[in-house]
């Protein structure tokens, strides 16, 4: 039983035409709902921007430093003189 090998993938949900139909359908309904609402976002605007700080640290995870510190290597401490005899 032999199947057709087809090298071409499939085009994710999003690029399909029902995929982008229903964005665009999302994309009016969230801006028809915020034209309707704006009064109500702004009320609750400096809350959301404080949500939105420790949101981003999770998503951006591991702490400050970046990837540099990924290696295991550790950094070479400074050699105090307090232990010389």
């Amino acid at each position: 039983m032999n199947q057709p090998h087809n090298d071409a993938q499939t085009p994710s949900f999003w690029r399909r035409p029902t995929g982008m139909a229903l964005a665009t359908v999302a994309l009016i309904a969230g801006f028809f709902l915020l034209r309707e609402h704006w009064g109500h976002v702004l009320g609750y605007w400096p809350y959301l921007l404080l949500l939105a700080c420790p949101l981003m640290h999770l998503m951006h995870g591991h702490g400050h430093g970046g990837h540099g510190s990924h290696g295991g290597h550790r950094q070479p401490t400074a050699r105090t003189d307090n232990n010389r005899e």
